[in-house]
């Protein structure tokens, strides 16, 4: 049983002994669901700063929130809403931005991998300052492999188009490690290929922390490679489980 709680939770630096998998605090989401009628709630805050020149652009979520409902053991249903303030030298705007509905199915799995795709619609209903105004969609294939009770690797190679130019090639590449029954550390370089043409390279850390069996805390940062952008990032997740045998 170790193993497997492992196994699926690669992608999200949650370790084993924990019994709640979560999509955060890494870029790559996680190869598992959350069981069938249960519902999970990931939430955040996220403080980041981006910009080649001067005014640089200041980002706040507060909050970002991820809800997963398990229709079955294999597939989940997903929505995802957050309220964004953004500063640009003097200005600022603020709301909520262009929410995402969606779901992630488990597509087989064997002692050391699993596999899974994910895919959201960005739905144009954000403040007027925020939304993009067009739909747009975002993909996922997500896989994990175990390489032992303490080490695991998990990536994410990804599409997303939102309603104007090519769309955009993502990856990232998380290398999780169990501290303890509590704590779990990943490493994780990320980015992506926007209009199949610039390449946008970044780089996060983090921890999470097992309250208990169904509640978790988290902390993570990020900073660019190739251009100017860092932030910092923290949440807690809970798990609810259902009642139903």
């Amino acid at each position: 049983m170790k193993n497997t709680l492992l196994l699926i939770a690669l992608l999200s630096s949650t370790f084993i002994h924990a019994q709640i998998v979560t999509d955060r605090p890494d870029q790559t989401e996680s190869s598992s669901t959350v069981g069938a009628k249960n519902l999970q709630i990931e939430t955040g805050v996220l403080l980041g700063f981006e910009g080649e020149n001067e005014p640089s652009t200041q980002q706040i979520l507060a909050p970002t929130t991820l809800f997963r409902y398990g229709l079955n053991d294999k597939f989940e249903l997903r929505f995802v809403s957050q309220f964004e303030s953004i500063k640009v030298g003097a200005d600022r705007f603020q709301g909520i931005a262009d929410s995402e509905i969606g779901f992630k199915v488990e597509l087989g799995s064997n002692e050391k991998t699993e596999i899974a795709f994910l895919s959201h619609l960005v739905l144009p209903l954000g403040t007027e300052e925020l939304t993009g105004n067009r739909f747009g969609t975002v993909n996922k294939l997500s896989i994990s492999h175990g390489f032992n009770e303490n080490v695991g690797l998990g990536y994410n190679i990804g599409y997303d188009y939102f309603g104007e130019g090519d769309g955009s090639l993502t990856y990232s590449l998380a290398l999780g490690v169990t501290v303890n029954e509590k704590v779990g550390i990943y490493v994780e370089p990320y980015g992506e290929l926007v209009d199949f043409d610039k390449h946008i390279s970044n780089f996060d850390a983090g921890f999470t922390y097992l309250i208990n069996e169904n509640v978790q805390l988290d902390f993570s940062f990020g900073v660019g490679l190739n251009q100017k952008m860092n932030y910092l990032s923290f949440g807690i997740s809970s798990l609810i489980l259902s009642t139903e045998k």
